[in-house]
């Protein structure tokens, strides 16, 4: 566990959407908070290896969307879900789901970094120690290895013992993007990561996010429509209907941009709408 291996190449980012091995497949998924539905019926195939973005209006459940893939929504009172999750061949809604193994499998970036109130350097050692990783060594190693990653070493690696908080912005997310990698996951889900920083920070964390492709499979919900056509494969549209949010159509970033299906989409891309 020194180091993280690529788990793909390149060849695959040419795959068509509808050829390439599903990593995260839903299947009539629906989300409540009490008698409230967030979004109701999504049936996604999310491709192994490539960049999704999440768009839509404010209210539509993109968010939500993303904490079913990883359980977050147990932590969430009278929160409800019906239908399927699969990772894989692990059913992710089964009670007997491991759901510490699950969160290691399935990070979770979120909109406003959150870097814990300690070292830089012990906020990438405290989740290896979490799940066992005790030598100092294999410790150091990774911590380097993931701070190059998301191009933070030559910033920080004179300074690991300074606390997180006194980084900037910017540089608080890609920590907290290396902590998640630390963990080797198989997937990252990003909550809009970019939208609590400055232009040019957000320019830094959208590279980064574009360098993990192939590595990672990685579903980014984003408000920017630039953003998600720069950096996604693929692109899933929500949309409210009758008070709930809804998947109303699912494609590669060429064809949701180029030739939508749906009118809804042509005048979302377009700025008609949403």
């Amino acid at each position: 566990m020194t180091t993280l291996q690529p788990r793909f190449n390149s060849s695959q980012a040419s795959q068509r959407l509808d050829s390439s091995p599903s990593f995260i497949q839903t299947e009539r998924l629906s989300l409540y908070y009490g008698a409230l539905s967030a979004f109701e019926q999504v049936t996604l195939s999310i491709p192994v290896g490539q960049i999704t973005a999440v768009v839509g209006p404010s209210g539509c459940g993109k968010s939500s969307f993303l904490t079913c893939l990883n359980r977050l929504t147990d932590l969430i009172p009278d929160c409800r879900i019906s239908g399927r999750i699969w990772l894989g061949e692990l059913d992710v809604l089964d009670s007997r789901t491991d759901t510490t193994a699950l969160r290691r499998r399935v990070g979770m970036i979120l909109q406003k970094p959150n870097p814990f109130p300690l070292s830089i350097w012990r906020n990438l050692a405290f989740p290896l120690r979490e799940h066992g990783v005790r030598d100092r060594t294999q410790i150091d190693q990774i911590v380097e290895t993931v701070l190059q990653d998301v191009g933070l070493w030559d910033e920080v690696k004179d300074r690991l013992k300074a606390p997180a908080l006194s980084l900037s912005g910017g540089q608080q997310q890609r920590l907290c993007i290396a902590r998640a990698l630390a963990l080797q996951p198989e997937a990252l889900l990003l909550d809009e990561p970019c939208s609590a920083l400055d232009p040019l920070s957000s320019g830094i964390v959208e590279d980064l996010i574009a360098s993990l492709r192939w590595r990672y499979t990685l579903l980014i919900v984003t408000h920017n429509l630039a953003q998600a056509r720069r950096i996604a494969d693929n692109v899933a549209l929500f949309w409210i209907e009758q008070n709930s949010g809804r998947l109303i159509e699912y494609g590669s970033v060429q064809q949701i941009f180029e030739a939508p299906e749906n009118s809804l989409t042509a005048a979302y891309v377009n700025g008609a709408r949403g």
